[in-house]
């Protein structure tokens, strides 16, 4: 799973991270579903981070969290 970088300007300020395609896609199904753009949804993303969190890893995390609520939600 080879790492892409990607840009994206938040609050005024352009930023980059590298995420593998299936993060990448699996953010992108996360915005669709929520009816947001997928800038919109990194900078909610970034804004919750912890202070020691790099954007990269916060974005993984929250896929991760997404899947696990579906597949929480899909057994019930």
């Amino acid at each position: 799973m080879p790492l892409k970088k990607h840009s994206i300007s938040i609050r005024g300020h352009r930023t980059s991270f590298s995420l593998e395609d299936e993060f990448w896609t699996e953010l992108q199904k996360i915005a669709y579903a929520a009816e947001v753009p997928v800038a919109r949804l990194i900078t909610r993303i970034d804004a919750d981070r912890q202070p020691d969190q790099n954007l990269s890893s916060a974005l993984r995390l929250h896929v991760l969290t997404k899947l696990k609520d579906k597949e929480g939600s899909d057994t019930s």
